[in-house]
């Protein structure tokens, strides 16, 4: 698909060229694991833990996930294989993504779908569900258990391998014959040491979706979802460490296209126009700075009349779909459940002496000018930011190689562990 938005790009195309090697100064660490053992690590959560990246998931995103990245660290210190479910390189292109071409000649990105080389093997119609993409199985070892779309209430559903397809193709039984829960299917083999990054699509959902196609996890719910998870990945004895979940009004996908861009791109050929109308819970009202647009938002659906020939986004007879518009009280909701969700996240891992990534406080810092790591600037802001891919939600290989670090720092300081940070300068940020 190709995204237009309503703005000129104040940024130009960046290609960064990845060193090889690692900066002369750095200071040699002798890996250890520390009270850790890294012998059988397996990685526990979504799309972000899988390497999802661009709108899809394919073979180069998934060299770049933040668990393999950490795994050949872990390696140094006693860690062992980390297997992860490739695609092959004859299927190199998985889902399909979409990748940069340049600006267009409005000043806007070209993005390219990439549609050739996939891994899909056919649609399965599920009854009462739908119609189910389906990719190619992986068989053989597996360590990292992120599958894309999945929330922390899908965990022990009986049904799930057969209606998401990414869980699916981990499975030995095709879609409509599976009945292995997500949370006893990862805890089946034996393990020393996980990450578990759950949760986060029990708010992402519902803030995609503008409020409407989806719903939030009762918090309540995730409590003890979370709490029975956590309680399961510590039966054994295994250590780890738990992220918790990051603010998504923040993200890219919310803040590229905005409601003083779409107005001042009307203005130019309706100079009368003052206000953009948007569909809320409580009916049409003027959109203000507080409500989010989505990224993948059509600007040329601006100004097109209905049936009473009243503009579309400009009256509020026709206002902007609420599908398209997360609004201020729905920012509101979805930042007091994910503090909820992040409170029992931290609650439950101390309770287990498990350490404790806060993905959300730490990505907050790249907002507005950002922050620097490692000598580079990093932002939230789209394409240039370099912390999230072409999707505005995902991380791009640098991104998920700045994750990693910050879970070694949590690692190294819980369990004494001395895990070598990775050399950002060996990542890219921009796919072409």
């Amino acid at each position: 698909m190709k995204f237009k938005y309503a703005f000129k790009w104040a940024f130009a195309a960046v290609i960064l060229v990845a060193s090889a090697c690692k900066k002369e100064d750095d200071a040699v660490v002798v890996p250890s694991s520390g009270s850790a053992d890294f012998t059988r690590y397996i990685s526990i959560g979504n799309s972000l833990t899988a390497g999802f990246a661009d709108g899809g998931l394919y073979l180069s995103g998934q060299m770049n996930s933040f668990p393999y990245i950490l795994s050949q660290q872990m390696k140094l210190a006693g860690g062992g294989e980390f297997a992860q479910p490739w695609f092959s390189v004859s299927q190199k292109n998985g889902t399909g993504y979409v990748r940069y071409g340049g600006l267009t000649s409005a000043g806007t990105p070209n993005l390219i779908p990439v549609t050739t080389e996939l891994a899909v093997r056919g649609v399965a119609t599920i009854p009462g569900f739908g119609n189910v993409t389906l990719y190619t199985k992986h068989t053989g070892p597996l360590n990292n258990y992120g599958v894309p779309g999945i929330k922390l209430r899908d965990i022990k559903l009986s049904v799930y391998g057969n209606v998401n397809g990414y869980f699916e193709r981990l499975l030995p039984g095709n879609a409509g014959s599976n009945t292995t829960t997500y949370l006893d299917f990862v805890t089946a083999t034996p393990f020393t040491f996980f990450t578990n990054w759950l949760g986060n699509n029990d708010a992402l959902g519902y803030a995609t979706s503008g409020g409407v196609g989806d719903v939030l996890t009762p918090t309540a719910d995730f409590t003890t979802m979370y709490t029975e998870l956590i309680n399961r990945l510590t039966a054994t004895g295994a250590k780890g460490v738990v992220a918790t979940v990051p603010d998504v009004s923040v993200i890219p996908f919310f803040n590229t296209v905005t409601i003083a861009a779409i107005l001042s791109n009307v203005q130019k050929n309706a100079p009368t126009v003052t206000s953009i109308f948007i569909q809320t819970a409580g009916g049409a009202r003027v959109a203000t700075a507080e409500d989010l647009v989505v990224l993948n938002f059509p600007t040329s659906l601006m100004g097109v009349p209905n049936s009473n020939m009243l503009p579309y986004g400009l009256h509020p007879g026709n206002p902007i779909e609420s599908k398209y518009i997360l609004d201020k009280d729905e920012v509101a909701n979805v930042r007091a459940a994910i503090t909820s969700y992040n409170n029992t996240i931290k609650t439950v891992a101390n309770s287990k002496g498990l350490a404790v990534f806060d993905a959300n406080e730490y990505l907050n810092k790249f907002k507005g000018a950002g922050t620097t790591v490692d000598g580079l600037t990093f932002t939230t802001a789209y394409i240039s930011g370099k912390i999230f891919s072409l999707d505005g939600i995902h991380l791009t290989p640098m991104g998920n190689a700045v994750v990693a670090n910050e879970f070694i720092n949590v690692i190294n300081a819980k369990y004494n562990a001395t895990l070598p940070k990775v050399y950002l300068g060996n990542y890219s940020f921009l796919r072409f």
